[in-house]
């Protein structure tokens, strides 16, 4: 059972993907979890073939426990049970936590819904619009599955303020010449491959990490580890309410256009029950903005094990000094929260200053 959030000490297995006997290669997704997060894909992370089922559907167990056992290729040649082991889920309905917590307050059977999320997934929406043809209302009670969620990200950052020591760096970005790009870039493009000014600063993060590589590291083992590749965690709020921070992967080396097409991929993932295990378990660094809510900025709290946190406000217009005239700018608040423990206030200042100089020249991210 892997751990997908800082404070999980146990999942839900929920079906399985594969059966004994079957091949699998790193990467595929082998099982269903379901966590205060919602519903899982768990990928496996070797390649080799199944050898047995050891948790059956529907059991609830700690973080660490095996699951299933699986012959690495090339190791020696045992007994392959070819049969699915007893309790081995047919193919499942996929429902979003929101919208299976929903339905059975409701008492909608998810099998007579039409899901319109990925691959037809059922979402909340799916489940409302069916009870309200079927002239059922909502119940107005209900510990949710949000509010599970918000109770779990509650806890987990409660622990990031008890254990790590936090310090806070800011600074004000001219956003001009990225956002006038930006608005020239976007009129060569169909409307369906326009860039949202959120990738620009994902990707500008990204590359600073180059040079302040201390910033994209995590815990393990009671010490720190700096990461090669750069999985940027992105804040993505939930339509039912609670907070996920899925990782986009090797974000310094994806094209905008790349970049794009994955946000807006993994951004409709998290909302609709599809995350994968690695989106959960891989950041090594988060980007949080709530620019679109109206804040003129934010000082995110470190999310375990990783070190660092960025936050980005709105962008909004300012007097703005250049070239020695005073001139009205788009500007954009960015900050940095980060583990003194890693890192101090020079090299985070440090780290602010190469994203700003990165998005004065947006043609080059």
């Amino acid at each position: 059972m892997p751990i997908l959030a800082a404070d999980m000490t146990a999942g839900t297995l929920i079906a399985w993907r594969k059966g004994p006997g079957d091949v699998v290669k790193r990467g595929d997704v082998i099982a269903e979890v379901e966590t205060d997060k919602g519903l899982i894909d768990v990928e496996v992370f070797v390649s080799g073939v199944v050898q047995k089922i050891v948790v059956q559907p529907g059991a609830t167990v700690p973080t660490g426990t095996v699951l299933a056992l699986i012959r690495e290729e090339g190791a020696a040649e045992g007994a392959v049970p070819l049969a699915p082991a007893p309790g081995l889920a047919p193919a499942r309905l996929r429902i979003s936590p929101a919208a299976k917590q929903l339905s059975e307050e409701l008492r909608v059977d998810p099998a007579a819904v039409q899901g319109t999320g990925p691959g037809g997934a059922i979402t909340r929406e799916d489940v409302e619009r069916a009870a309200a043809s079927a002239g059922i209302t909502a119940p107005r009670s209900a510990l949710d599955l949000s509010t599970r969620m918000r109770q779990t990200i509650g806890a987990a950052m409660a622990r990031s303020k008890r254990e790590i020591p936090h310090y806070y760096v800011a600074t004000t970005i001219d956003m001009h010449q990225a956002l006038t790009w930006l608005g020239e870039e976007n009129l060569k493009r169909p409307v369906t491959e326009r860039l949202l000014y959120g990738v620009l600063l994902l990707k500008a993060v990204a590359l600073a990490l180059h040079e302040v590589p201390e910033l994209n590291a995590v815990w393990r083992g009671g010490r720190v580890v700096r990461s090669e590749a750069i999985h940027v965690g992105v804040a993505v709020s939930l339509r039912g309410g609670g907070l996920v921070a899925p990782a986009l992967h090797d974000v310094d080396r994806q094209s905008l256009s790349d970049l794009m097409r994955s946000f807006r991929d993994l951004v409709q993932r998290a909302r609709t029950a599809g995350l994968r295990s690695s989106e959960l378990s891989d950041p090594t660094i988060t980007v949080t903005s709530l620019g679109e809510q109206g804040a003129e900025s934010v000082y995110g709290i470190v999310y375990p094990p990783q070190v660092a946190i960025v936050g980005f406000g709105r962008v909004g217009e300012r007097p703005w000094s250049v070239d020695g005239k005073l001139l009205p700018r788009r500007v954009v608040s960015a900050t940095l929260s980060a583990d003194h423990r890693v890192s101090d206030g020079h090299r985070g200042s440090r780290f602010l200053t190469l994203v700003e100089r990165l998005l004065q020249e947006p043609q080059r991210l």
